[in-house]
């Protein structure tokens, strides 16, 4: 009994400090994934990266990581314009089936799946925020993005035709999604002028507009948009995503 109780004591011991091990060597791969994911995106801040599952020393073994999760707080992406950018807020990507090589100088997922927001404030930039003609002697733009409810983006679209001695800002509900990879804002109804006839395709111009977000990190993409009360909600995916290298 007395050599059994010991056995049981060295068994115990051994598994808290593989426990410790395994946690110390996973935060140290946390740190060592997150320095390489700043150095390689040009990042300004260290993202966090949470590698899950346990233990992680036998998935290290065997060459491929099952879940890991990355958090960048700020994010710039491309907008297809060159020297502009458009910045993602609270970016966070869910990967799966990890794989890295033997030095781990590179890391692919197999896939990833993730969110992020973009401020209204941030996507009104893509608005035309000068006076636009609309029709003759008649000037449209946009001059705010807000929540509209139920899924919906409200414009704000200032109207002017002076000689009419009109100047008005009315509110129009939008839909937003996702069309040819962009973010596409499109309003649900057009607003009017009283006493001056404005065309469609003219009004349009002003109140509907597309936003690339381009060259996210490891190579995911836009996948879904959804109005939210402090800005857009992305929702992107991707397959073979490289993490590193």
């Amino acid at each position: 009994m007395r050599g059994l109780r010991i056995l049981l004591i060295v068994v115990v011991i051994l598994g808290v400090l593989f426990v410790i091990v395994d946690r110390v060597a996973v935060h140290f791969a946390e740190g060592e994934a997150a320095d390489k994911l700043k150095a390689n995106e040009q990042l300004a801040t260290t993202p966090d990266v949470d590698i899950k599952g346990f233990p992680f020393l036998t998935q290290v073994a065997g060459g491929s990581l099952d879940d890991v999760e990355v958090g960048i707080k700020e994010y710039d992406a491309a907008t297809g314009d060159a020297g502009r950018t458009i910045r993602v807020e609270d970016l966070k990507a869910h990967m799966k089936g990890v794989e890295f090589s033997g030095d781990y100088s590179s890391a692919t997922a197999a896939t990833a799946t993730g969110t992020g927001t973009v401020s209204y404030a941030e996507l009104l930039k893509t608005a035309k925020p000068e006076p636009t003609e609309v029709a003759p002697g008649a000037t449209a733009r946009v001059t705010g993005l807000s929540d509209g409810g139920n899924g919906k983006i409200k414009v704000a679209v200032e109207l002017s035709a002076p000689a009419l001695g009109i100047k008005q800002t009315v509110s129009v509900l939008s839909s937003v999604s996702v069309v040819d990879g962009k973010v596409e804002v499109h309003a649900d109804s057009l607003p009017s002028l009283a006493g001056a006839a404005i065309a469609e395709d003219r009004i349009r111009a002003i109140t509907d507009f597309q936003q690339a977000i381009d060259q996210l990190p490891g190579g995911i993409k836009l996948d879904k948009v959804q109005a939210e009360p402090e800005g857009v909600e992305i929702s992107v995916k991707g397959s073979d995503v490289r993490l590193a290298g």
